[in-house]
Formats: C-alpha cells, structure tokens, sequence
C-alpha cells in the first residue's frame, strides 16, 4: 500500500552527486557538440540505471524486502528523470532563466505515483504545463521523453494544464485515479501542488460513493477475467484474485474516501487493528518482493507466476523442502496465504467502509445503496438478523457467548438463502480463537457442519465463505493443513483445499441432476446412493491428507477414521467414507491406463470394489474428483471410459458376466456382422466376416463394424492398400482416425509418429489385425476445434499424412523434425522414467507400463522400441497427467505368448528407460522405403530388421 522511505538507505544504489558531476563535466566538453553531448549523457544515465538496479537486486537478496526495493527502483528513477530535466533546462533549451512559474512539473502517476516501481514496470509520467507555459515547455518534455525511450524505459505519458486533468478527471474514472496517485518529482513543485489541491477540492470531495463503486466494479470485473479464485497454481501476482492491484484498490479507496495519505491513519480511523494493519504491511511486502524477484529473474515485466520459475523464486527466498512439500510447493504455500489474507483485508475493509456509507444521503449508486437497508429477524435465531439479503450479528458478543454461533452462523445463512455482511465475516475473523477443540467436539456443531455439507442449496458455497473466513480449517484443522496447498505439476489447476470445494460444488450439481448432458450416468445414478452423507464427506476430505510423506489415500482413509466418528457418522459409514477415500484414484487409472476388453481387467476391479453401492459412489467420487482438476482436465472420452468400465463391471457383480459363452458369443458377433451387411453378395458376406478374429467381433459396436466394412470395401474396389478414414465425436471431445494398412510390427510406431508430427495427442488406439494380414487400427486424438467441419479437415490433414508416411513419400523423422523445431523440452519439472511389466494384470498379455515427462514423438519412440524388442502390440492406452504420461501396452512376443523370462523382461524393462531418459533418437521408426504386406501366414512372427 504505502510506504515509509526514510529507513531505506539510498546511497547504496546511486553515488548522485557523482553522477551530477559527471553529467555537469560532459556539459563542459561537449558544449558545442550537442550529438556527443546527448550520447554521453545516455551513456552515463545508462551506466547508472543499471548499476543501481543490479545494487537493488543484490539488496533485495540480502534483506527480502520487496516494499523496500520497490521503493529504490523508483527512488533510482526519480533521480535519472530529475537528472534529465535539469539537463535539458540547463544545457539545452536555457530554461534557468525562465521565470519558475512559467516552468513544467514533472509528476509520477499510477504505481510510479505511490514511490514504488517493479524493476520491469511502465513508467507512468504526466507533465503539467503552467499557464502562460514557455516556448521550450513541449520541446523539453519531448527531449526527456526521447531519452527516457533511448534508454530502454517504457514510458507512459501525458501532458496537460491542470485545468485539463481537472476535466478530464471528472469524465474518466482512470485518469483519476491515475491523478489521485500524482507525486511530485521535480520542476514547478507550486504547480504540482495546485494541481493536488484543485483535484482535492473540485473532483474528490463529495464524490467517495461513486469513485468507490466503480474500483470495486473494476475489480470485480478483473477477477472474473481472472478466473475468479486466488488458488490459480500460475497466479497473477499483480491483476490476479488476493494479488497487488488489490492492494492498490484498497489504497486507491483509502486515500480518496478517508483523504489519508499513510496507511498507519487507517488504524486511528477504526477501519483496521495494529494486528490487521501489521498483516497488511506484511502481505504488501511480499507480494512486492515476489514481483521484484520476477522481473529481475525473467529480464522482463513477467507478472504471471509460472512454473519454469516458481523453483527460482523459491529459491531466492530461501524455502528448503520439508517431508512430503518441496520447496517450491512450500513457497507456493506461503503465496496463496498471503493472497488470503489479501482477502480477508479487503472484507474487513469494506465492512468499515459500509458503516461510513450508511450515513450517506440519498442517491447512492446502485452498489451501495443497500446500505440503507433496515434489518428485519430472521425466524428461529435471536443471534442474527437480516440486514438487506445478509446475514448480520444481533450484537457483537454473539461469538463470545456460544463458540457453536461460529458455525450456526453459515448454517442459517445456508436455510434462508442469505448473503454475508463484511461486518459479519469481519467479526468472525477476529473470533477464531473462539474454535478450540471443546467446538470441534461439540455435537451440534458437528451436525450443523454436516447439515451445511450435504444441503440440497449450495454446499459449496457455504464452505467457500467458512473457507475464507478461516472457519473450515480451524473447525478441522486437518483441511486447514492443505488450505493454500499446490501441488507442482501441470495437472491440477487449484490449490488443494479449492480443488476439493470444486469437487463438492460439481457433487452438489449433480444431486440436483444438473449436467445431465457432461455425465448422464452419474446424474441417473445418484438419486440411487443409498448414503447421500457418506459421499459427501468423502468427496469433501478425499484429498485432505495430500502434504504428507506417505500416500495421501491411505493417510486419507486414516484421518476419515478419525474424523467421521466426529462428525456423527456410523461405524458403517466411516468404514464406507474410508474405502472411497483409500480407493478414489482406482476407477480412473482403470478406466484409462487398463484394457477395458480384458476381462482380467474388470474381475481385478470388480474384486477391489465387491458392491454395486460401492461402484456407485465410486464412480460418483471420481468424476467430481476429476472435473474439479481444472478446466479442460474433463472430456467426454474420459467419460465414456468410465462409462465403460462401471456398465462392465456392473454384469460382473451382479451375476451376468462370463466367460465361458466366449467363443460362442463371437460366433454370435459375426452372424449378426453378416446379416447387416444386406446389400452385399452372400458369398462376399461369409468371406468379408472370416476376416475378422475374435477380439474385433466382441469389442467393436456393430454400427462400427459396418463403418468398417464399407471403408474397407471402398478401399479394395480402389485398390488402396493405404487408407484412412476419420470421423469426431463431439459429446467425447476425441476425433477417430481409422488406419488400413499392410501389418507390420513398427506400424503403430509410425502411425503416433506421424500423429505427434502434426501436433494430434493420442488418447487411446484399439490394433486389430485381419486374416489377409492387414491392420485395422483406430487412433484416438483430442479434439481441437469446436466446429465439426474444422475438426474434420484437421483430421482428413493428419491421415493424409499418415499414410504418406505408411507409403514412403515421406520420412517420419524429417516431417517430426520440421515440425518441432524451434520447441524447447520441459525443463521445469523433473521425473524419474520407470518401466514395470506385469504378468498379473491380464490372462493373455504382458502389461507395460512406462511413465515420465511427456514429450512430442515419445508414444512413437516406445511403440518403435517395442517393435525392436520383438514385442507385438495388443492394444494401446495413452494417458497424460499434464507434464507426466502414463502409456499402457498389452503385448505378447512374436509368437503370441508373455513376455515370461526374468533376463528378457529385465532387458525390455532397461531398454525402455533408455528411450525414456534419452533424447529422441531421429532413425528410430525409419521404413527402408514403405511397407510390404507380410504373407498372412507368417504375420505372427513378421519381424522388422532394427535400422540404425
């Protein structure tokens, strides 16, 4: 906000007086050379800037006060534009002789105006013109300007009479608060002074409502372009939600109602404690140091706190990993605390602002006329009342005589619809020391609590405002434990503690069967939970023991052993909450990272899970789960797999899932494929059906066996031994591409490599092969464009190209190559590449799993290690976890067989971590020149010579 300068030693960052003598002995030398006088004048001015600012750096390292190298940046360029000024009227336009009423004023406005400035910062100037001015008034301000932009500096300017910037602040809401903010600098300090006085009389007084209205309007607006949340993990430390420009707002608010120039006056007023104005200071001081420390590490006016430095600015601060946090996630913690307390400020601000505006006369904006708003009761409480839509205090001792009116407090709010009076929430922020564990354990607290949880209103908004009142993490101090914690990866888009609001808000959604269109099955079931209660709490707490050294699900399910009983929940019901929690991450790695067709599959699910109520919540659980991630985390492909795997797994526990009739359901299969196929000859039917090997006949819907078909028919009638086919799914957000193609072990290889050429993310890839020895396989990328037809040339763009490459017309590490180059790797986050091959998870298949950073090209250089491992790819499942990828391959060697030998598998395993740790390797996936169909009768052992 503001800041004291006087203990800030300024000679540590420029010797003035020696840079004075410098400039005053280049005046002398260059008397008549005014060319060599100016660049000797920038280059001593330059030599200076940087001196100073490389000095602030190196302060700002030894001491952490952001306020305080804010403070020296600005100090520093106060000094080199003062130094200019007095150059140009001396040396230049002979402006000494004029009369000093008739000279300019040079004033910092915007954030230059409050005596702090970020190393990469604009900086904002406004040039006062006296009335009469002088001849050389416009030619000097240009001088300077000109300077001020050969030296580097981005300099936002105006000038104007103060007759104009009275005008002109009265008709546009930025100029005045550019203007509120004006500082003087040097030149015509009585003007400068005129213009602060006639901008006090003639636009800020009487003007405080409406001036307030339209910054917290302003604001608002900012933090809905934002995202609306200060739990971003790439936060915006100036224009983000608890950052500075909402500091500034309050300071802006601050100096134009109360007229204070010190933040300190704002304790004499009552409008903060000693205690709120420390954590102000406190919070201001970070912020800034955090800020400085990026602009100086980036070179640049970087105002988002992106991942690729978070590392370094944990560092700068001195942050050191503690068990279960990094460092970064610690520093990170520390952040989104301030940007907290950022808030709370703000509220209790505002609350104190609202006492002052209840004494305004009529006519307020419609943003504060509910001020006027008398209060009413509210039925059944003595303890609260209702001021204008919100909830109040009916006096202010309210905490103080029951501890368990911290918790009613939301809990009536939530039965009658109420909003939150600032005063209130400000009341209540001063009596957390009320929540001690006698409250905690307190049974109509707790059934309160739960009340507000599984409400039929909105749940999570209740526990948003406990949240940021610091109710919900006193009240369970283990979620107090994650409120502010990231978690520093790609993948989750909130803090820990917003992530499982999020999830509780999307679980309320869909108790009142809304998103029907985004999860229909999950909509249909949930009337069908038998413990509404259960879920809730699980939903509420499934990631409160993140932080930990320990997994989080198990340490998870451990806390829910402990605080469910709390919460007035059954044995039964604590074991449930427990389960779910301990399970939550299980259906989704299934569903995406395990072949859904491989009956071990779902038996080993089905085992874990041993209940239909639990599939249920399970799958309930886990959509919230993921949809509370992030934006765009969620699609309708994820959906469908889980989808999937709930219909699956369903048959096999409630009785209807076998697999004896196997064999007899693929002869069923391919009888119903040849009855569809009705426009065909019979002979051409029968034959066309044998094709096809069982995996195809039972995994594919009929309606895509005769998509199928058809494709295939057009091709051979055109004698296209490559052919691929596309088509999207909107509701899925994936788009198919069917290749045809002779089979060959390194087809899979070129087809993903063909795919990360032309910028396409594989998500899944079903491999069937067909008795002629071609290959039918269906690739599955992200969709990329709203618009079908977009989608759909994208799509057509990328299986032309993969059969380009299929044919030889192009080669894949060249077209790779083009097409990345100039992207640089992921150097931000780190991941130990591992491999397992299991034997376990399938009757019929190796399972290889491999999982590190992701990377363009990396599923067609594992798919090409494989094929030069002699393994044969089943079925693929390609998952991403934003840096971090987890690729699933059902492999069998040449013969069809496991991969059973310990050397050999130790082998595969070694050779993988290779591929995974290493640069691309440019020959890997190289076709001698396009593909020859191998005979169908020795397809199973078709080997591919490894080309190097």
């Amino acid at each position: 906000m503001m800041t004291d300068n006087q203990h800030i030693a300024y000679q540590d960052i420029l010797d003035l007086a020696g840079l004075r003598a410098k400039v005053d002995f280049i005046a002398s030398v260059h008397a008549d050379q005014p060319d060599q006088r100016r660049q000797a004048l920038l280059a001593a001015l330059k030599e200076a800037n940087l001196q100073g600012r490389e000095a602030a750096r190196q302060l700002l390292l030894d001491d952490g006060s952001g306020l305080a190298c804010a403070a020296r940046i600005s100090w520093l360029q106060d000094q080199l534009i003062t130094v200019l000024h007095d150059f140009a009227l001396a040396h230049v336009f002979n402006g000494l002789s004029t009369p000093a009423a008739q000279r300019i004023a040079v004033t910092a406005v915007g954030g230059y105006g409050r005596g702090t400035l970020a190393p990469g910062s604009d900086i904002d100037l406004l040039f006062v013109l006296p009335s009469p001015k002088a001849a050389w008034s416009e030619p000097a301000i240009e001088f300077i300007l000109y300077a001020l932009w050969d030296l580097g500096f981005k300099v936002g300017h105006a000038t104007r009479t103060v007759e104009q910037c009275i005008a002109l602040s009265r008709e546009d809401m930025t100029i005045r608060t550019a203007i509120l903010e004006a500082r003087y600098i040097c030149g015509n300090r009585p003007l400068a002074t005129d213009l602060e006085t006639r901008f006090d009389r003639d636009v800020i007084r009487n003007t405080g409502p409406e001036f307030i209205a339209a910054k917290l309007a302003e604001r608002d607006q900012r933090h809905q372009k934002a995202g609306d949340t200060r739990y971003l993990v790439e936060p915006n430390v100036k224009e983000g939600k608890g950052g500075l420009r909402d500091l500034h707002t309050l300071f802006w608010i601050a100096k134009y109602y109360y007229r204070v120039r010190d933040a300190a006056d704002l304790i004499k007023l009552g409008v903060l404690s000693r205690q709120e104005y420390s954590l102000f200071e406190k919070s201001d001081d970070f912020l800034w140091a955090v800020r400085c420390h990026m602009h100086f590490l980036t070179g640049k006016a970087e105002e988002r706190l992106s991942f690729d430095i978070q590392p370094q600015i944990a560092e700068s601060f001195g942050y050191q990993a503690h068990p279960g946090l990094t460092a970064v996630e610690r520093f990170m913690k520390h952040y989104f605390h301030v940007a907290k307390n950022v808030g709370d400020l703000t509220r209790i601000f505002c609350a104190a602002l609202e006492d002052q505006q209840a004494k305004e006369l009529p006519g307020l904006t419609a943003t504060l006329a509910r001020f006027r708003r008398r209060t009413r009761k509210i039925p059944g409480s003595l303890e609260f009342v209702d001021d204008g839509g919100r909830i109040a205090l009916a006096s202010p001792d309210v905490f103080r005589r029951d501890p368990v009116n911290l918790i009613r407090f939301f809990h009536i709010a939530d039965v009658n619809g109420l909003e939150f009076h600032p005063a209130a929430l400000k009341q209540i922020t001063r009596s957390l020391g009320f929540i001690t564990p006698s409250l905690r354990d307190n049974e109509e607290a707790n059934r309160l609590f739960i009340s507000m949880l599984t409400s039929k209103r909105e749940p999570g908004l209740i526990l948003r405002r406990m949240n940021e009142a610091g109710v919900l993490g006193r009240f369970i101090p283990d979620f107090g434990r994650i409120v502010s914690m990231m978690q520093f990866n790609m993948y989750h888009h909130y803090t820990v503690d917003e992530h499982l609001l999020r999830s509780v808000d999307i679980l309320s959604r869909i108790d009142k069967g809304l998103d029907k269109d985004i999860h229909p099955l999950a909509v249909e079931l949930m009337p069908h939970v038998e413990d509404r209660t259960a879920l809730y709490v699980a939903v509420l707490i499934h990631d409160i023991a993140k932080g930990r050294p320990e997994d989080h699900s198990s340490a998870g399910a451990r806390v829910a052993r402990r605080l469910c009983p709390r919460f007035g929940l059954s044995p039964k019901q604590t074991e449930l909450v427990a389960w779910l929690i301990e399970e939550h991450l299980t259906m989704s790695m299934v569903a995406q990272t395990r072949d859904l067709n491989d009956r071990k599959t779902i038996v080993d699910f089905a085992e874990r899970v041993q209940s239909l109520e639990r599939l249920k919540m399970l799958l309930v659980l886990t959509i919230c789960d993921i949809r509370a991630v992030g934006p765009g985390v969620w699609n309708g492909w994820k959906g469908q797999l889980l989808r999937t795997l709930y219909y699956e797994t369903e048959l096999l526990l409630s009785g209807g899932f076998s697999e004896s009739p196997r064999k007899e359901r693929a002869a069923h299969a391919a009888r119903r494929l040849e009855d569809a196929l009705t426009d065909w000859a019979p002979s051409e039917r029968a034959a066309y059906v044998a094709m096809h090997y069982q995996p195809y006949l039972l995994s594919v819907a009929l309606e895509d066996q005769l998509r199928h078909a058809r494709f295939i028919r057009e091709a051979d009638c055109d004698g296209r031994a490559l052919a691929t086919m596309v088509r999207t799914h909107e509701f899925h957000a994936i788009t198919e591409i069917t290749v045809l193609a002779p089979d060959h072990p390194r087809l899979l290889a070129i087809i993903a490599g063909a795919c990360a050429a032309a910028g396409a993310n594989i998500v899944d890839a079903q491999i069937f092969t067909t008795a002629d020895g071609r290959a039918l396989d269906t690739i599955l990328v992200t969709r990329e464009f709203q618009v079908d037809a977009d989608e759909l040339r994208r799509a057509a763009s990328i299986g032309k190209l993969i059969e380009e490459v299929l044919a030889g017309r192009k080669r894949l590490p060249e077209v790779i190559a083009s097409r990345t180059k100039g992207r640089r790797r992921n150097k931000t986050f780190t991941l130990a590449p591992s491999v397992t091959l299991s034997n376990t998870l399938s009757n019929k298949f190796t399972v290889v799993e491999v999982e590190c950073l992701d990377r363009t090209g990396l599923l067609s250089e594992v798919t090409a290690a494989l094929a030069d491992l002699s393994l044969d790819i089943a079925s693929a499942h390609i998952t991403t976890f934003g840096e971090k990828v987890i690729d699933t391959f059902y492999v069998t060697d040449l013969v069809g067989q496991k991969v059973t030998n310990e050397n050999r598998q130790a082998h595969v395993a070694q050779h993988l971590r290779t591929i995974l740790s290493g640069e691309p390797d440019e020959t890997r996936g190289r076709l001698p020149s396009g593909i020859t169909p191998p005979q169908p009768a020795t397809r199973s052992v078709a080997r591919q010579t490894k080309s190097r």
